[in-house]
């Protein structure tokens, strides 16, 4: 089955970078190959509810989508030769603290497939 791996989370101070890779795999179990697939980009921090950050559709020049609190500063992006979806986050902020995850999907009631997340964490 299709399985995606989320990576490049970390500790980061205010006003820091990262970047998120979600690498796919196993398209060959799948009816589907990898540029069929919206990825949307999700996270989820103690205690609140989880939120859709980016997606982006599946086409290389597809559309895309952010949420508001981070169009801006954060850019979602495909390389659907490495079957891989980025996330670039710029001047991130505390509240932009939480387990981050990339799904098969903009819509999280649709998701067929998630990655492990990974943790992002802005502090001083």
């Amino acid at each position: 089955q299709v399985q995606l791996v989320e990576s490049g989370g970390g500790l980061v101070q205010p006003g820091g970078s990262l970047r998120l890779s979600c690498a796919a795999s196993g398209f060959s179990l799948d009816s589907f190959t990898f540029d069929h697939y919206m990825i949307g980009w999700f996270r989820q921090a103690p205690g609140k509810e989880r939120e859709e950050v980016s997606c982006i559709t599946g086409a290389s020049d597809g559309s895309i989508y952010y949420k508001d609190s981070v169009r801006g500063r954060f850019t979602i992006s495909r390389d659907n030769a490495k079957n891989t979806v980025y996330l670039q986050m710029e001047s991130l902020k505390p509240e932009d603290t939480a387990v981050y995850y990339c799904a098969t999907d903009c819509d999280s009631e649709a998701v067929d497939y998630w990655g492990q997340g990974t943790q992002v964490t802005v502090s001083s």
